[in-house]
C-alpha cells in the first residue's frame, strides 16, 4: 500500500530504546520502566518514583510513572498488549503520532522500545458517555476532529482509504473456533457465518466507497476514554493513534457516534438522535471550512448530506471493531469479553443497516 503518511521536516525525531518491559509481574514492570526512565528523566530517583496503572484500555497496558505527589510530570508507559502487532501497523501509529504533534494535535512522544512506547501525560479528565451529549464539550471534540481532518500530511499524493484492505486482513484473521466448549458454542450461534460476512464486506465496499465521503487524515478510534478534556483550559485532546490513518472522514465521526453508547456495559440507545447529531455536524463543518480557509458558510444540505455519510460509515466501523473483537478474543490476555463484544457489534450492524440504507441524500 502507498505510503501516505508524511511526518514534515524538522520534526524531532524518536528514540527507539531496546528495552522490554514485563508487564505480567509487578516488580519487573516495575524494572522495565525504570531502565525507560534512566534514558527519559535522568534526574528522576528511580527509589522515588511511583507507578500508577490506568485501567481504561482493552488493547495495551498503561502505566503512568511520576516522582512527589503533585503529578506535574507523568512520563505515560504503553506495553502493547498480546499479538496486537496483528491488529496495528506500529510503524504507521508512530508516522502519525509525529504528524499529530507537529500540528499541535497531541502529546509529545518521547521514545518507542521494544513493546512499548512512551508519551507525555495529557492533563484533564478522559470522557464518558454523559460527557460526549453535552452540547459545550461536543462543540469542543467536532472542532478538534475538524482540526485532525484538516491536516496535510501527504507529500504530493491523493490520499486512498486503507478501511477495506484493514478489514480484509482482519477477516483473514478471524478465528474458525474456539477451544473452550462453551465459547465455541456461543461463537457458532451468535456470530454470523464468514460467508455472509464476506457478503456484507462486499455489500459496503461497494456502497461506501461511492458515497462521496473525502478521504482525509483520521483517528479511527474515538471512543470516550480517548478524549481527554481539561475544563480548566476549556479544551479537549485525542490520544491514542494505534489505528489512525488515512480514511473516510464520515468512518471517523461515524465511529466516535456509535462510541456514544459505552465500551464495556454498551447501550445503543445512547446513539446521537437526529437533532444532536445535526448540531454536532454543523459545528464540525464550520470548523472544518474554517481550517481549510473556505470561510464558514454551512448550508442545511451540508449538513443533511454528510449526516447521510456518517450514519451509513457508522455500519462499517460496527463491522471493523466486529471482525476486531473476534481476534481479540482469540489472543487478548485482558480481562474483556471480547466475544459478547464482538457479537454486540454484528448484532447492531444488522439492526442498523435498513434504518441507515434508507436515507437518501435529498435533492
Amino acid at each position: 500500500m502507498a505510503n501516505y503518511i508524511h511526518v514534515p521536516p524538522g520534526s524531532p525525531e524518536v528514540p527507539k530504546l531496546n528495552v522490554t518491559v514485563q508487564d505480567q509481574e509487578e516488580q519487573r514492570c516495575r524494572e522495565g520502566a525504570l531502565s525507560l526512565l534512566q534514558h527519559l528523566r535522568p534526574h528522576w530517583d528511580p527509589q522515588e518514583v511511583t507507578l500508577q496503572l490506568f485501567t481504561d484500555g482493552i488493547t495495551n497496558k498503561l502505566i503512568g510513572c511520576y516522582v512527589g505527589n503533585t503529578m506535574e510530570d507523568v512520563v505515560l508507559v504503553r506495553i502493547y498488549g498480546n499479538k496486537t502487532e496483528l491488529l496495528v501497523d506500529r510503524d504507521e501509529e508512530v508516522k502519525s503520532f509525529r504528524v499529530l504533534q507537529a500540528h499541535g494535535c497531541a502529546p509529545q512522544l518521547y521514545c518507542t522500545f521494544n513493546n512499548g512506547l512512551c508519551y507525555e501525560f495529557i492533563q484533564g479528565e478522559a470522557l464518558d458517555p454523559k460527557h460526549v451529549c453535552n452540547p459545550a464539550i461536543f462543540r469542543l471534540i467536532a472542532r478538534q476532529l475538524a482540526k485532525v481532518h484538516a491536516i496535510h500530511a501527504h507529500n504530493g499524493w491523493i490520499p486512498k482509504s486503507n478501511l477495506w484492505l484493514k478489514m480484509g486482513k482482519y477477516f483473514s484473521l478471524i478465528p474458525t473456533g474456539f477451544a473452550d466448549e462453551d465459547i465455541n458454542k456461543r461463537f457458532l450461534s451468535d456470530i454470523p457465518s464468514s460467508q455472509i460476512l464476506k457478503e456484507e464486506m462486499t455489500w459496503m465496499k461497494e456502497i461506501l466507497s461511492n458515497l462521496g465521503s473525502p478521504v482525509v487524515l483520521c483517528h479511527n478510534d474515538l471512543l470516550c476514554k480517548n478524549i481527554i478534556y481539561n475544563e480548566k483550559q476549556g479544551d479537549v485532546q485525542f490520544i491514542d493513534y494505534e489505528y489512525s490513518g488515512y480514511n473516510y472522514l464520515a468512518y471517523d465521526i461515524g465511529n466516535h457516534f456509535n462510541e456514544f453508547a459505552g465500551v464495556s456495559d454498551v447501550d445503543y440507545s445512547l446513539y446521537p438522535d437526529r437533532e444532536l447529531q445535526g448540531q454536532w455536524l454543523r459545528s464540525y463543518l464550520e470548523a472544518y471550512k474554517e481550517y481549510k480557509g473556505f470561510g464558514t458558510e454551512v448550508t442545511e444540505k451540508e449538513v443533511e448530506i454528510l449526516f447521510i455519510q456518517v450514519n451509513q460509515f457508522a455500519l462499517a466501523s460496527h463491522f471493523f471493531w466486529g471482525l476486531w473483537a473476534l481476534i481479540q478474543a482469540k489472543y487478548s490476555t485482558i480481562e474483556f469479553d471480547f466475544l459478547g463484544y464482538a457479537i454486540v457489534r454484528f448484532n447492531q450492524y444488522f439492526k442498523m443497516k435498513p434504518e441507515v440504507t434508507a436515507l437518501k441524500v435529498p435533492e
